[in-house]
C-alpha cells in the first residue's frame, strides 16, 4: 500500500511538471508557441497513458524531468548584438512607451533620436536631464510631412555615412470611445491619420537609412487591430491597417536584411488615460456632436456608462511599462528578433483563445475582459418594456 502511495505521488509530480509546462506555454507572451503548445499537450496525454500502463516509466520520467530542469537552469543567456555605434529613431517620446524606450536604449549605449511634439514640454525636459549626450531630441508631428522630412535631414546630418539601425514606431492616439455607430467620423479620420498614415510616412521616409544598415523596424500596435474589442472601432480599424502594412513590409524587406517586428501590448497607463478631465472632455465632445436622433435612441445614460467603464478600465491598467520596453529592446538587440511580441499579462492567453477556440467563446472572453456593459440603449429598453407589457396583456 505504501509503495502504491509513493508511486502515486511520483506520478502526480511528473504529470504536474508536464501540465505546468503546457500552461506555461498557454500564458507565454508569444502566440507562435501555439504549435509547440499543442505538441506539448499531446506528449502530456501520451505520458499519462504510458505511466498508467507501465508503472516503472514513472521513475524514468521523474529522472528525465530532473535532468531537463537542471540543464535548462544552467543554460547560457541568449546572445545579443552590441549597441555601440548603433542609432535608433523613436517616435512619440513625450511620454509613455516612447519616453521610457528612449531612456532604456540610451542607457544601453544606443545613439537615440527621439521625436517629441513639444521640445519645451515636460517629457523633453526630463529626457534631456536623464539621458546622455548621445540623445538627440527632434520636434516632429508624424502627421506633418514637412516635419518628418526635416527630422530625416537632421538625422542624416548626425549619422553621416552610417545607416539607421532601428526605427521604433511608437507614436499613436486613441481619441474615441463608444459604439461604432456613435463614433464621430472625425475620430475615424483622426485615428487613421496618426496611427496609419503618419506611421506609414515615417517608415517610408526612413527606410533608405534602415536598408543601408540592414537594421530593424519595431512597431507598437494593438490587439484591437486584430480582435473586435467593443467600442474601439475607430482605433482598431487604424491599427488593423497598420498591421497589414507592417506585415507586408516584413516580407518585402527580407532580401534587404531588414527585420520587422510588431509589439502588441496589453492595457498600460500611458498618455491621458488616467486623466479624468480628458475623459470628461471626450464625453462632452461626443454628446455635443451626436445627432439628436442617435442620442435619443441610445440615451445619455448609455453613453455615460460607456465613458465611466473606459475611465475605470484605464485606472486599473498596468503602470509598469517594462514588459513593452523589454520587447522593444529585444527586437533591437536580439540575433533573431521575433516577428510578434505580446507584452503584458494575459495577452498570450487572449490570443490563444482567439486563435484556437470557437468564435462564441472568444467573443464572450473579450466582453468579460474589456467592458462589462449593463445599460441597454434607450430604444432597446423601450422595446423590452413594450414586449413585457404585451406578454401581460395576452395572459
Amino acid at each position: 500500500m505504501e509503495d502504491y502511495a509513493l508511486s502515486f505521488w511520483i506520478y502526480m509530480g511528473v504529470m504536474s511538471v508536464f501540465v505546468g509546462g503546457a500552461m506555461k506555454k498557454i500564458l507565454a507572451s508569444h502566440i507562435s508557441a501555439a504549435p509547440t503548445l499543442l505538441a506539448w499537450l499531446g506528449v502530456t496525454v501520451l505520458v499519462e497513458r504510458l505511466c498508467s500502463l507501465w508503472p516503472p516509466a514513472i521513475l524514468a520520467l521523474a529522472v528525465l524531468c530532473t535532468v531537463c530542469c537542471l540543464s535548462s537552469s544552467r543554460s547560457t543567456p541568449a546572445q545579443t548584438l552590441p549597441t555601440e555605434g548603433k542609432a535608433v529613431f523613436i517616435t512619440g517620446c513625450d511620454s509613455g512607451f516612447g519616453k521610457a524606450a528612449a531612456q532604456r536604449l540610451d542607457a544601453l549605449g544606443f545613439e537615440v533620436f527621439a521625436s517629441v511634439l513639444d521640445l519645451r514640454g515636460t517629457g523633453a525636459r526630463e529626457l534631456r536631464h536623464i539621458c546622455s549626450s548621445r540623445l538627440t531630441l527632434l520636434q516632429m508631428d508624424i502627421t506633418q510631412p514637412e516635419e518628418v522630412q526635416q527630422a530625416l535631414l537632421a538625422t542624416q546630418a548626425k549619422l553621416g555615412l552610417r545607416g539607421l539601425w532601428g526605427l521604433v514606431n511608437n507614436a499613436g492616439i486613441c481619441v474615441n470611445f463608444g459604439d461604432a455607430e456613435l463614433s464621430l467620423m472625425s475620430n475615424y479620420r483622426g485615428c487613421m491619420e496618426v496611427n496609419f498614415f503618419g506611421t506609414l510616412n515615417v517608415t517610408k521616409t526612413f527606410l533608405p537609412l534602415l536598408r543601408k544598415a540592414k537594421g530593424r523596424i519595431v512597431t507598437i500596435s494593438s490587439p484591437s487591430g486584430e480582435q473586435p474589442f467593443p467600442c474601439l472601432a475607430a482605433y482598431g480599424a487604424s491599427k488593423a491597417a497598420l498591421n497589414l502594412f507592417i506585415n507586408t513590409l516584413r516580407h518585402e524587406l527580407k532580401p534587404w536584411g531588414v527585420k520587422v517586428s510588431t509589439v502588441l501590448p496589453s492595457a498600460f497607463k500611458t498618455g491621458q488615460s488616467s486623466n479624468s478631465e480628458y475623459w470628461d472632455q471626450q464625453y462632452k465632445h461626443l454628446i455635443q456632436n451626436l445627432s439628436p436622433e442617435l442620442l435619443e435612441e441610445y440615451g445619455e445614460e448609455y453613453t455615460l456608462e460607456t465613458k465611466q467603464l473606459f475611465q475605470d478600465f484605464a485606472k486599473t491598467a498596468n503602470e509598469d511599462l517594462s514588459p513593452v520596453i523589454n520587447t522593444i529592446t529585444d527586437a533591437l538587440v536580439s540575433l533573431q528578433p521575433k516577428v510578434r511580441y505580446y507584452a503584458g499579462p494575459g495577452v498570450g492567453l487572449m490570443y490563444f483563445i482567439y486563435s484556437y477556440f470557437p468564435m462564441s467563446i472568444s467573443d464572450k472572453f473579450l466582453q468579460r475582459l474589456f467592458l462589462k456593459k449593463k445599460v441597454l440603449p434607450r430604444a432597446l429598453q423601450n422595446q423590452n418594456g413594450n414586449s413585457h407589457n404585451n406578454n401581460i396583456n395576452t395572459m
